[in-house]
């Protein structure tokens, strides 16, 4: 907090002046701050007699890191069927546990869930945690939050995983707030440090244009969430053992604030591009959303779905659902071609990870081709109907 010495201050102004909030101001005697401090120093450094200070609170710092080990996932579970994520988060916590030489466990929660243990032990999992109740069939984040920070204090997990989804953005950010413990959103690369063991978490940083590596030294667990569609599942392995433990559902955990009055599946824009091998997508470049004519064309064509810049969407040109990128969706399909798209680091960060890139577009320096497989420079509007045309031949020759 900013400390004001009255006794000091000479009301001489400069901080009033020198804060890049104006949230000082001078009064009869003294100054005085305001809720827009955000704490930057700029009136501290500036005041000539020494009347302003920040008092920091003491750092937390735990003395019980012995007492935990492990990797533990929150399991996600919709309408009765896991999320890929999940599979995702074992693929990687599998890895960091065996760096560690420890367990790997999953946490699901729901109604009648046990039905899918033995794919999550098939998938990497060592333990499956079942916390099985019947206010546990709907997702209601104080509920979900509060029997997850539960688990958390009973089992000591020194990693714990989710996915950036709605539902791991929601709830995990409130447990990591219930346990105290640190916590890095949307990862999009996970690994153990050598010298210590700690988690190196890395994610895109000012607004997607440099990627920053993140380490929680002090508290336990380290949680993170990890984008879908960045990791890799682990191929299934049947003959895997694991054990699957019931965790009981304490009577309090379940107490909510939130009443569920219906819950409904949308049928509107049922795109789900995470799940495709072939997208096409669409950006700036495209100049309309006719535009998009052109690309659902080459799509249809191609039995891919169709995928969009940021730009794209913001203009108006095609729905949200479409995103790829850091405000979007991140995807890996097997064939990704990027007509229009300049290939912005926030929009890489969403399809770099895509087997074959193909980029098409009229500006022969644009960053999409420092990491395309093959490069297109050209109109798209002239490139793709050629491309459409050569599709369709080699269909009727076939």
């Amino acid at each position: 907090m900013l400390k004001i010495d009255c006794d000091k201050c000479i009301v001489c102004g400069i901080c009033e002046a020198s804060c890049p909030f104006s949230a000082i101001h001078v009064e009869d005697d003294c100054v005085v701050v305001d809720d827009n401090c955000t704490l930057c120093g700029a009136c501290v450094d500036n005041c000539e007699v020494e009347a302003l200070s920040i008092e920091v609170a003491d750092k937390k710092v735990q003395d019980d890191f012995a007492d935990w080990a492990g990797v533990m996932v929150f399991g996600e579970c919709r309408h009765g069927a896991i999320a890929p994520v999940t599979y995702e988060l074992l693929g990687v916590g599998r890895k960091l546990a065996d760096t560690r030489g420890v367990a790997l466990s999953v946490v699901l929660l729901g109604k009648n869930v046990a039905e899918n243990s033995d794919r999550l032990i098939a998938a990497g999992a060592d333990y499956v945690y079942l916390a099985e109740h019947d206010d546990l069939e709907q997702f209601r984040e104080d509920v979900y939050g509060y029997v997850l920070e539960d688990i958390i204090r009973q089992k000591k997990p020194e990693i714990v995983l989710a996915g950036a989804t709605a539902i791991g953005r929601s709830v995990i950010p409130f447990v990591a707030t219930l346990i105290d413990a640190g916590l890095t959103a949307d990862c999009t690369r996970l690994e153990i440090r050598e010298s210590d063991g700690m988690l190196l978490q890395t994610r895109p940083a000012f607004g997607g244009n440099i990627m920053a590596t993140i380490v929680c030294p002090d508290t336990r667990p380290q949680m993170a969430t990890v984008r879908p569609k960045v990791m890799a599942a682990l191929e299934p392995d049947s003959s895997r053992v694991g054990v699957i433990e019931s965790i009981e559902v304490q009577p309090n955990a379940v107490s909510s604030k939130i009443e569920i009055l219906e819950t409904v599946v949308s049928d509107q824009d049922q795109v789900n591009i995470q799940e495709v091998e072939t997208l096409v997508a669409g950006g700036r470049g495209l100049d309309s959303a006719k535009g998009f004519e052109l690309i659902r064309e080459l799509a249809d064509e191609l039995g891919a779905a169709v995928a969009a810049s940021r730009a794209a969407v913001d203009s108006g040109w095609i729905p949200y659902p479409h995103q790829v990128g850091q405000t979007g969706k991140t995807v890996n399909p097997k064939l990704y071609i990027a007509c229009g798209i300049s290939g912005a680091v926030q929009h890489a960060v969403g399809m770099q990870s895509s087997d074959i890139v193909v980029a098409i577009n009229r500006d022969a320096n644009a960053p999409i081709f420092d990491f395309a497989t093959y490069g297109i420079v050209g109109d798209l509007y002239d490139v793709i109907p050629a491309l459409i045309k050569r599709i369709q031949e080699v269909k009727s020759e076939s």
